[in-house]
């Protein structure tokens, strides 16, 4: 049967040590940067939504149908898109620091237990951006190409 035999001088190890390092580096680094061309991401809300700002645990009770109304006592109309969506993995990763998994989850648990229903689904973000603008106290999330006056940004802390 043959052996593995790990053969060659010290400098020669320390050389492929190196050479590793180096491209894993790189490796991290265009990863990084490929995250970083992403287009941001903005939470955005009906133009009539008295609220400005919301927290993040706000945010994702909200998103995960726990919340029901706005801070102001206005009923809450949330939007979202498909689970394969990039966008929305990427919003609920980046925004609401949880899977699209754990939120379909809860939305699931919600509605088979008769105690809540599951967010309108859209297919893209020109519908995001269509009914988000024009259902009161409505909210969703949208790339920087979608905003315009019809919906207006909600700042998260």
């Amino acid at each position: 049967m043959p052996s593995l035999v790990i053969s060659g001088s010290p400098l020669r190890l320390a050389l492929l040590a190196v050479t590793t390092l180096i491209l894993l580096v790189g490796i991290t680094f265009a990863a990084t940067n490929a995250i970083a061309r992403e287009a941001p991401l903005y939470l955005v809300a009906h133009p009539d939504v008295a609220t400005r700002l919301l927290n993040r645990d706000t945010t994702r009770a909200i998103f995960a149908m726990r919340q029901r109304t706005w801070p102001d006592g206005q009923a809450v109309r949330v939007f979202v898109l498909s689970n394969s969506h990039p966008v929305h993995a990427r919003f609920a990763k980046e925004q609401l620091a949880v899977y699209p998994h754990q939120l379909q989850l809860a939305w699931d648990r919600m509605v088979f237990s008769g105690t809540g229903q599951a967010p309108d689904r859209v297919s893209d973000q020109a519908e995001m951006h269509e009914q988000v603008a024009t259902t009161p106290g409505a909210i969703g999330y949208l790339e920087r190409e979608y905003l315009d006056d019809s919906v207006q940004v909600i700042s998260m802390e």
